[in-house]
This record gives C-alpha cells, structure tokens and sequence, in this order.
C-alpha cells in the first residue's frame, strides 16, 4: 500500500503544459529554491521571513519545534535539496518510469490539503495518479500546508480506513 500526501508527481507539477501565469505566480518559490546556494543565503538571513507558523494551528510543541528546525541551516539546506530534486533528479527518474511503463501495483491513497493550491492548479490531485495506480483513491483533508499537525484526527481516520479495508 502506499499513502502519498499532498502529491502531484514532478513532471505534473512542472511539465510544459502546466505552465500558466497562476503557476508561476502562485509557485514561483520552486524555481526560487531551485537555484543553488541564493537560496539558503536569503532564507538563513530572515527564516521568519520565509517560514510563517501559526502555533494555535499546529500546536505549540510543533510550532517550537518547526521553529527550530528553521534556524538550522543545514535543515534549510535539506529542505531546498528537495526543491532542487523536484525539479531534476525526481522529475528525471519520473520520465524514465513513464517510458518504461512503470506502474505502481499496490492500493494508493491520494490526500491533500483543501485549503492549498494544489487542486486548483491541477484538478483532482487522485486522478493524476490514476495514470500511475490502477487502485488510487483519496480526497481532499480540510487543512493547510501542514495536514498532520493541521487535522491529525482526519489525517488518522483516513490512514486508518484505508489500512483496514481487506484486499485480495
């Protein structure tokens, strides 16, 4: 089984034919990140700046500790590597999984954060897994950008639902 959260696949998210000014307006930050070094500059500079929290959202444990993790340059680091890979390395590989047919055989589970851009940039975020997974469901979770720290009790319900249906 496998569970991806708040996923379109890279070629997706970047591919030519999703180049839109909404794209571009509203994830310019991806093409920002991408950029090496410039970025961590700026970011350590002012993580505050960068990294907006809300502590009453995702409790104060979390918030203390995301906090932390922002002023650690090698956690920036880290999280733009991931960035950069989006749009290279993973992108990449996911061209030549679709040249070679690859497919993802085991029950998938889509989920995403209704109050991002994500299904309004891309339309039904399970249906683009539909090409990859010839089991995909999923739904939208009424959350921001941070969906376990935002809803964990919906985030659970929906783990937990789609872990005890039996398969064949």
């Amino acid at each position: 089984m496998a569970v991806l959260l708040r996923a379109a696949t890279a070629a997706f998210r970047t591919g030519r034919h999703r180049q839109s000014r909404a794209h571009h307006t509203q994830w310019w930050h991806w093409f920002f990140f991408a950029q090496p070094d410039i970025p961590e500059r700026v970011v350590d500079a002012d993580p505050d700046n960068w990294y907006r929290g809300d502590p009453e959202t995702v409790g104060q444990e979390n918030y203390d500790e995301w906090r932390a993790a922002t002023r650690n340059p090698d956690v920036v680091r880290a999280m733009l590597e991931d960035y950069r890979a989006g749009l290279t390395v993973d992108r990449r590989h996911e061209e030549e999984d679709r040249a070679a047919g690859a497919r993802l055989w085991c029950p998938a589970l889509i989920l995403w954060s209704l109050r991002e851009d994500l299904e309004d940039l891309y339309g039904d975020p399970a249906r683009i897994w539909c090409q990859w997974a010839p089991d995909v469901r999923g739904h939208g979770i009424d959350s921001g950008h941070h969906m376990a720290e935002e809803a964990p009790e919906a985030l659970a319900v929906s783990l937990a639902d789609f872990f005890a249906v039996r398969r064949e």
